[in-house]
Parts: C-alpha cells; structure tokens; sequence
C-alpha cells in the first residue's frame, strides 16, 4: 500500500472540502448540536447534510468535530449549535473542514472542494488545491487584512510542485 501502487483494497481518509475563513453568525446553546450552514456554502464545499465536520476556530484555536446542517440559501447563516457553543462564538473566524474515506486509487487523483469566503460568508473564489489562496483574495477572507494577509503554500497551480 502506497501512493505509488495505490490499492483499491486500502482506504484513507481524506480532506474533502472547506470553508475557508467564515464568520460565525451565530451561536445557540440550547440547540441539539450541530452547525447550520447556508445551502450554497454546503454545495460549494461538497458538503453533505449529516456530514461529519471539523471546525477550526481561528480566533481562539478551539477544535472540535460535529455534524452539518443545511440553512438558509443565500443567508450567509453559520450558525454553531450545542455545547460547541461554549467554545465558538458570533463573529468568529472558522474553518470548516470535511473528509472522505476512498480508497487509494480514488484517493490518489482526489480533487477537494475550497471555497473561500468573505466576512458575510459569500463565496468569492472555489478551487481544489488546499494550500493555495489566489493573490487577489489574500486580504480579503474573515479576518485577514493588508497587514496581515492569508499565506499560501506557493504551489504551482500547473504542476502541483
């Protein structure tokens, strides 16, 4: 089992999608956990009613994994429901991170879901390579300004390298 002689036997799971830098909209305690997503940001990243998520809480580093809920198209929600709601609040930049499990032939050629958002959660780029954000969006995504702008992994888009 490797990347070089993938095998369709073995299964890994892989980063599938993200929402890049959104702003919490909302946070209720009193729900029955969950995050509640705009249905356009769900479609955008390959998101899944149900789906198992990680969020990742830029303004604080909180971490935790829950389920997706669909919201509101076009509402721009992100709303974190339950007990998450002790650690993540409104107005906080998130990353919302989803996996797959294929196997290593799928795996190999996988292209993941990035979307990009601005601080109303519109999308303003979607892409595949998870690393990289597009110069023209650098100071532009929740939180990020001329001062301290998103860093990217300076892949070559062409090559991959």
């Amino acid at each position: 089992m490797s990347l070089r002689n993938p095998s369709p036997a073995a299964f890994r799971q892989i980063f599938a999608g993200k929402i890049h830098r959104a702003t919490v909209t909302e946070a209720d305690l009193n729900y029955v956990g969950s995050v509640t997503i705009d249905k356009d940001l769900l479609e955008a990243a390959d998101m899944f009613v149900g789906q198992q998520v990680d969020i990742v809480d830029v303004t604080n580093g909180a971490r935790l994994s829950t389920y997706t809920i669909a919201g509101e198209r076009g509402s721009g929600e992100i709303k974190i429901n339950g007990a998450a709601a002790h650690h993540i609040h409104p107005g906080d930049t998130v990353i919302i991170i989803s996996y797959a499990l294929l196997n290593e032939v799928e795996a190999k050629d996988y292209k993941p879901h990035v979307v990009l958002v601005d601080k109303e959660n519109r999308i303003l780029h979607e892409g595949n390579v998870p690393g990289h954000v597009p110069g023209e969006f650098s100071t532009c995504c929740g939180g990020s300004s001329a001062s301290s702008p998103l860093k990217s992994s300076g892949v070559d888009l062409k090559t991959g390298n």
